[in-house]
């Protein structure tokens, strides 16, 4: 069998599936899985698939995808654009997208199992495969570790994985240390005492509160973090009231917080506690806030001897161009549970998914216009040749480099 990675890759763009609601995914995976003769096993964290092919002695080499979409109306223009509507985990209906770019993943791993499979007779070792559920909310790694991952398969000597970024197709981003932040997802709750809006002086006003807080949260990163550091505070939400004229009696904000280092990250968190506690003083609130803390994505660290091993591979395999080290990343990954839990090292590179005739201008810039679509964004999508094809070949080649040989 062999599959149609195109046709594949855009059943699974128009079709997608919000966190842990990746059942019709985690099936076509399956059904791949057992055609190829991997052993499979289904429903792990959830939704999560995991395939096992045994090919004699040999080391454990984990490849790993991640299979969730966003709540995002997609914009594109595609003629295989999703349509599709879901609800979320608290029962909203919203739009669905791949605009993370998940569904290249899932369709360059199927790629490469399959050739793996065909390759059987220069390798050794075992192959797994693992197509996890739910990285958008941070929570898809640990869920499946937490549902007994490694006591149902063996425990990998090397995990693996890649994911698809706006720069040019060919090109891959990897680095040694630290790649990515950890992310710190917070919802603050704030207590006022509503009323009219023609008497505010009655009313301890929680939207001007909230409105001084995501003001004064600004000044945590450029006033409090040594210029040496990184770290990203955005306030993503604020909500409150339900009419013009009423003063409400509380207001929400969530916040994404990103740091490269465990304690940036206490001293960001500690900050933002203590502004939105001392703005609620100084408006009077009669209450203390309420901090609720939701997804947490763990830095992403790459072993250094493993990523240089996938560098040279790539360089070899791609060209010594086409290999850069990108720095550290502000976005966020949990695939870094699956290799902790396993005690393993981890190498998680950047896949390169627009059009190669940005090559020129990345190569001589080190960056792309400002109009190129990013992850996340509505009109984000890669292009589908030559990504997927060599997002194939990436995995295929990194495998090979940590199997065992025949000869």
């Amino acid at each position: 069998m062999s599959i149609d990675l195109e046709e594949l890759y855009k059943d699974l763009h128009a079709n997608p599936e919000l966190s842990f609601q990746e059942e019709r995914t985690a099936g076509i995976v399956a059904g791949h899985l057992e055609n190829l003769g991997f052993t499979v096993h289904r429903g792990i964290g959830k939704t999560g698939v995991v395939g096992v092919l045994e090919n004699g002695e040999g080391p454990a080499v984990m490849l790993r995808a991640d299979m969730d979409a966003l709540p995002v109306k997609e914009a594109t223009g595609l003629d295989y654009a999703s349509t599709v509507v879901g609800q979320d985990h608290e029962g909203r209906e919203v739009p669905v997208m791949h605009a993370c770019g998940h569904d290249v993943h899932v369709t360059c791993l199927l790629g490469a199992v399959e050739v793996l499979a065909q390759q059987r007779q220069d390798w050794k070792g075992t192959l797994i495969a693992v197509f996890q559920p739910a990285e958008e909310w941070g929570g898809g790694a640990g869920a499946m570790v937490n549902d007994g991952l490694y006591d149902r398969i063996p425990k990998p000597d090397v995990v693996l994985g890649q994911h698809v970024a706006p720069f040019p197709a060919g090109w891959f981003g990897l680095r040694s240390g630290v790649a990515m932040a950890s992310a710190d997802s917070l919802n603050v709750t704030l207590h006022g005492r509503g009323g009219h809006g023609s008497r505010p002086e009655t009313t301890v006003d929680p939207v001007l509160m909230a409105a001084a807080a995501t003001v004064r949260l600004q000044g945590v990163v450029a006033r409090e973090i040594a210029a040496g550091d990184s770290a990203v505070v955005t306030v993503g939400q604020l909500h409150a009231g339900t009419k013009n004229n009423i003063i409400p009696e509380t207001a929400t904000l969530g916040l994404s917080i990103r740091s490269f280092s465990e304690p940036t990250r206490e001293k960001v968190l500690a900050a933002v506690e203590r502004i939105v506690r001392s703005e609620a003083a100084a408006s009077g609130a009669d209450q203390e806030p309420d901090f609720h803390y939701e997804e947490r994505f763990p830095l992403t660290v790459n072993d250094g001897p493993a990523a240089e091993r996938v560098r040279e591979a790539f360089r070899k395999t791609f060209g010594p161009q086409q290999v850069i080290d990108p720095g550290p990343v502000s976005g966020s990954e949990d695939v870094g549970m699956l290799a902790t839990a396993a005690g393993a090292p981890l190498v998680f590179w950047f896949l390169g998914g627009i059009e190669p005739h940005y090559a020129k201008d990345f190569a001589e810039q080190g960056r792309l216009p400002e109009d190129v679509p990013s992850n996340h964004s509505p009109y984000f999508a890669p292009v589908i040749q030559p990504t997927l094809g060599i997002g194939t070949d990436a995995l295929v080649t990194a495998a090979r480099e940590f199997l065992g040989t025949t000869s």
